[in-house]
């Protein structure tokens, strides 16, 4: 009873007979956090005790982290989606202005030689992260008005294009290459979603493909990033370093894993183990039964996602629906790529592990992403039931009397 007048709470009504929210989505969403800050008090408690003398520095802010995400779930849930729907140009704007400003000499901050991110005081901001939500909140709402136009009209097919083409020049000038290929094939995954027709798709595809080619050989970096993915173990000293640390730390979690907080590779010899590299340290240490698990979640956190989209749909509410196969395929892109690249069966790409890795950027975003989820899932419900999604009408008219 308790749970159910908190969600009614939570929704801007009394009413304890509005639709649950979606638990399984909720359930795994906060077990991956919950386990990522576990792994991230673990993989960096070393370095942590040494460089700032405080062993759990990372762990407490990754803490803060997740409650900041909690905070920002909590009240974008709170949001109808038709108002994100009519925001939608406005938040392209914002996302192009976020990726301009951190290119304003003395606003972005420059690490290893990238300029991603903007001094957010409690952390660092990577603009590419709500940038990415932000586009894909307008290309939902674009679909959803423009969708017999996407899928009869060229024009009205590459205006989305376009606009993808502009933001991706912005994100290589930072430069960001993963949240490059994260957001196009994910601008792609929704459009072929709405419909597009199949020789539309596959030249746009191949025209993709084509140009991140052709950006990955005209950068000498990328091009080292190639050949050491081809063979790491060529130069395991220097360029193939961190992917050879990743595999040995994968390959001695074996079955069951080395134990929590056992772990070798995290002692200094694998560089950005509690970010980039959790997954491998998460390996290491709980082993095969531990990797199971992270993907399972992450599996059963998309195909919710999916399932939400398709729900939205058959309720003809297309922006919504449109909004969550972009929010899944996001997740499982990502987190693929992810746990490619520390198996090595993907280049680096510089990519966090959604809701696990460590950073205040890319968790606060994921979070607001899952909370999306819960309201179009809520919404979608309350269609269903006739209810009014901003729960006033159907406090009116469901209230109980309690005598």
């Amino acid at each position: 009873m308790a749970a159910a007048s908190l969600q009614a709470r939570l929704v801007g009504t009394g009413d304890v007979r509005l639709p649950r929210l979606d638990y399984t989505l909720l359930g795994c969403a906060l077990a991956l956090a919950l386990l990522g800050l576990v792994m991230v008090a673990s993989a960096s408690i070393t370095m942590a005790d040494r460089e700032l003398g405080h062993p759990f520095y990372y762990a407490l802010r990754q803490g803060v982290f997740i409650g900041l995400g909690l905070l920002a779930g909590l009240t974008l849930f709170r949001v109808r989606l038709v108002l994100l729907d009519r925001m939608g140009m406005t938040l392209l704007l914002g996302a192009f202005l976020l990726l301009l400003l951190v290119l304003v000499p003395g606003v972005g901050v420059k690490v290893n030689g990238a300029v991603r991110w903007i001094n957010a005081g409690l952390f660092r901001l990577q603009v590419s992260e709500p940038a990415k939500l932000l586009f894909i909140i307008y290309l939902a709402s674009y679909l959803a008005r423009h969708g017999e136009s996407v899928r009869n009209q060229v024009s009205g097919f590459l205006k989305p294009v376009g606009l993808l083409l502009a933001m991706a020049v912005l994100l290589l000038l930072e430069p960001d290459f993963g949240a490059t290929v994260v957001l196009g094939a994910t601008v792609m995954g929704m459009i072929f979603m709405a419909g597009v027709k199949l020789a539309q798709f596959s030249g746009m595809l191949g025209l993709a493909g084509l140009l991140l080619g052709g950006v990955a050989v005209s950068s000498s970096y990328r091009m080292e990033r190639l050949k050491t993915f081809l063979n790491p173990w060529a130069d395991p000293f220097d360029s193939g370093f961190q992917l050879t640390q990743s595999l040995m730390a994968i390959g001695r979690g074996e079955w069951f894993g080395v134990g929590l907080g056992a772990s070798v590779q995290k002692l200094f010899y694998l560089p950005e183990a509690h970010t980039d590299f959790v997954f491998a340290v998460t390996a290491e240490e709980l082993g095969l039964l531990g990797v199971c698990v992270i993907i399972a979640l992450y599996s059963v956190l998309v195909w919710r996602a999916f399932r939400i989209a398709a729900q939205a749909g058959q309720a003809e509410n297309l922006f919504a629906a449109s909004l969550a196969y972009g929010i899944g395929i996001w997740f499982g892109l990502q987190s693929f790529i992810n746990i490619g690249v520390n198996m090595g069966l993907l280049p680096t790409k510089g990519l966090t592990l959604p809701l696990m890795s460590y950073g205040g950027s890319s968790m606060i975003v994921m979070c607001a992403a899952v909370a999306l989820l819960l309201r179009i899932d809520y919404e979608t419900r309350c269609t269903c039931e006739g209810l009014s999604a901003s729960g006033t009408a159907a406090a009116k008219r469901n209230r109980r009397v309690v005598a």
